[in-house]
């Protein structure tokens, strides 16, 4: 009875799968992406946000969304706040810029909502063909070392030194022993497709910090008082959104709205793709089938995210390993759902997870984000110039926007200087006023502090 509703209701017969293959195949992915809650809920406090409150709402707005894109869109796609995205928010608009993180919310669902708006309309098809392939590559390499470093420096693995600016820490300490072991062994688990790889490094590394000393007399990992508690609602994030902050701040903030939005479009399109792809359900003309619905899911994911206290939520590339299972239809969603729900009853075991142990991961991540450079044509300066100046000056500046806008600006001048003035679009030109006057309220900004 229970099979001949759900094989109606998803189509699974017409998709070729069966309920069992598709249970398989949703706690394949929901094992591959996991991680995501011990990770964000440790890059969220670096906002200074509760970090026990960021792993409910992390849960929350898994389970929220991959439900939604199961019954709304029928894929087989777990949806969960967006790594690099949460870097971001909590480096560059909270500790760098000094944006209040209750601002910062703000400014998240106002990218969905606006995200909403292209969804709905086809605004977000026209931006996606004008924004050139190096600068969006340039971001999406940049936010991937970006991620590593804080990966490295949360762990202790770099630390500060005065003559080369960072430096590796003492090898002697545990903790950067724990780290660099695991730097060694996660991409092996990876290369390996071990299922589930990362979650069993965080696991793994986890374990070893119980018998490890952190130099203050205890150990990296200390045991949780209980493994089983009941569900925390999010006290400390939910619902604390100041979206006044950006009505004053609105210029000095824009560059960040036009970030998550391009995370939201890039991010979502190119795992979207990735995925359906691997299952081979792209049509004849390369369309993806509910591509819209999709993308309704993610804003609305995104609009909810803030509310409860995280960032921008994507569709996650691991969903390929459930697709590699055997998952076709919204049904594995609805399985990845369910493991989200059952993991907010064990937030203290996530809650005891070091840096040490979710270092690898991030750096994991970093590498997968990395990947882009595959795309650029190194020969040609005018490709690969734009984008190297993007990751490079974003990394070794510690500031995404320096990278973002000197990429933009260099994008723009060299198709002015080679003569292809014609061929960039009202887009990039509209960026490069958007630097500009990030420049400007900047200095002042900082004129003020100074």
């Amino acid at each position: 009875m229970l099979q001949a509703r759900l094989d109606r209701f998803f189509g699974l017969t017409a998709s070729g799968t069966t309920a069992g293959r598709e249970v398989i195949a949703g706690l394949t992915t929901f094992a591959a992406m996991v991680y995501c809650v011990a990770v964000n809920p440790m890059i969220m406090a670096e906002a200074g946000m509760d970090r026990a409150s960021v792993l409910s709402a992390t849960c929350l707005i898994a389970v929220f969304s991959t439900t939604l894109m199961g019954l709304l869109a029928n894929l087989p796609l777990g949806v969960a706040p967006a790594m690099g995205s949460n870097v971001v928010f909590a480096i560059i608009l909270v500790k760098q810029m000094g944006v209040p993180w209750q601002a910062a919310l703000a400014l998240v669902c106002l990218t969905g909502l606006v995200f909403m708006v292209m969804s709905l309309t086809r605004i977000r098809e026209r931006i996606a063909h004008d924004i050139p392939d190096t600068l969006r590559i340039g971001i999406q390499v940049a936010v991937g070392l970006v991620i590593m470093f804080i990966g490295m420096r949360n762990s202790g693995f770099v630390v500060p030194s005065p003559s080369t600016f960072v430096t590796m820490g003492p090898i002697t300490s545990p903790k950067v022993l724990m780290t660099l072991a695991g730097f060694i062994l996660t991409p092996v688990l990876v290369a390996r497709r071990v299922p589930g790889s990362l979650i069993i490094s965080i696991i793994a590394l986890t374990i070893v910090g119980l018998f490890l000393p952190n130099g203050k007399g205890g150990t990296i990992t200390t045991w949780p008082a209980h493994i089983f508690a009941l569900p925390r609602w999010p006290h400390e994030t939910a619902f604390q959104l100041e979206p006044l902050y950006l009505l004053h701040h609105i210029f000095y903030v824009l560059p960040m709205l036009f970030f998550f939005l391009c995370t939201e479009l890039f991010g979502t399109l190119a795992n979207l793709l990735g995925v359906v792809t691997a299952t081979g359900m792209v049509s004849e003309n390369g369309r993806i089938p509910r591509a819209r619905e999709a993308f309704i899911t993610d804003a609305a994911g995104s609009i909810l995210a803030p509310m409860l206290g995280t960032s921008i939520v994507t569709v996650y590339s691991e969903s390929i390993t459930g697709v590699h299972a055997g998952g076709r239809t919204g049904l594995t969603a609805l399985v990845i759902a369910g493991g989200f729900f059952t993991a907010l009853f064990l937030w203290p075991l996530f809650m005891i997870i070091p840096p040490q142990a979710t270092a690898p991961s991030l750096l994991m991540v970093g590498m997968m984000m990395f990947q882009g450079v595959r795309h650029l044509d190194l020969s040609d300066l005018k490709e690969s110039a734009p984008a190297a100046l993007t990751f490079i000056i974003a990394l070794l500046t510690g500031n995404l926007i320096n990278g973002m806008a000197i990429g933009t600006f260099s994008y723009a001048t060299m198709a002015l200087a080679t003569g292809r003035g014609r061929a960039v679009s009202p887009v990039v030109w509209g960026l490069c006023v958007i630097f500009i006057m990030f420049f400007v309220v900047s200095a002042q900004m900082h004129g003020h502090h100074g």
